[in-house]
């Protein structure tokens, strides 16, 4: 594989990534869930709506 192929595959896996992210978050605002997240190598339980999307 080339590095023009494997710069490609590794942008959709990464844009992959990042959606899924979104759909999740998304989907446990729907349900008022919360997530669990390690955050400065601390876990931390954060509610689905206090996280704001992307800009």
């Amino acid at each position: 594989m080339d590095k023009n192929k494997a710069k490609e595959l590794q942008d959709k896996i990464i844009a992959g990534v990042k959606q899924s992210y979104l759909d999740l978050v998304e989907e446990k605002k729907k349900t008022n869930g919360k997530l669990v997240l390690g955050i400065d190598g601390k876990i931390v339980v954060v509610n689905a709506r206090d996280i704001e999307p992307e800009k």
